[in-house]
């Protein structure tokens, strides 16, 4: 089966994992990463690192297909940034799910959207674009997950949930049943999250509190 051609934006460790969900996915062939000029001929993982930012308009005029490897911890604005240009070039932001996640037909995901293995998205959930569903993630049913989130290694959302734009819960963090979270927050990781969040910023702890 032929295979679809795929750029990469933003070197590292994401990168890295990213390029082995989309190995084990198998639909797809890596024409290579675009990331700082620093980076030009190098490589990661056998694939070049073929260009710089300003290389992705000729790029994307020739492959459409484009998945944002940018990691995101602590701030996710540069995710968000090369996600925004790329969409303005005209890319296609397909969903790269890892064989061993498991993903309910019932349930929603986004373009752009990376869902790690072993991570498991329940029925009736929706995940927005451009995010980050880390290994071993659980997204519990009747969850809505807003755009440019991380839902990091481990992380825990039970049910109903409901979490903003641009938001990081850590790993090993729970969220507990029917919690909502507003845009532009950060749980650091281990936090347990047992009512809503309000007002944005970085919460640790259980049970977790603002810093």
């Amino acid at each position: 089966m032929e295979k679809n051609p795929i750029l990469l934006v933003g070197g590292g460790g994401h990168c890295a994992s990213v390029i082995d969900v989309i190995e084990s996915q198998g639909a797809y062939q890596i024409i290579g990463i675009v990331d700082k000029e620093e980076f030009k001929g190098q490589q990661l993982l056998g694939y070049n690192y073929i260009g710089e930012d300003k290389d992705l308009p000729d790029l994307i005029s020739k492959f459409k297909n484009v998945v944002i490897t940018l990691g995101m911890i602590k701030s996710n604005t540069l995710r968000v940034k090369l996600f925004n240009l790329t969409k303005s070039l005209g890319a296609n932001f397909p969903v790269i799910k890892s064989p061993s996640a498991h993903v309910s037909r019932y349930s929603k995901i986004s373009p752009g959207t990376v869902v790690m293995h072993h991570a498991i998205v329940n029925s009736h959930s929706k995940i927005g674009e451009n995010c980050i569903i880390n290994t071993k993630a659980l997204i519990e049913h009747d969850c809505i997950i807003g755009n440019h989130c991380h839902m990091s290694t481990a992380a825990t959302v039970n049910g109903s949930c409901t979490i903003g734009d641009n938001v990081m819960i850590g790993s090993n963090s729970v969220l507990l049943n029917g919690v909502k979270v507003i845009s532009n927050t950060i749980i650091g990781a281990g936090g347990v999250v047992v009512k809503n969040v309000d007002v944005a910023g970085t919460l640790v702890g259980n049970p977790a509190k603002t810093l």
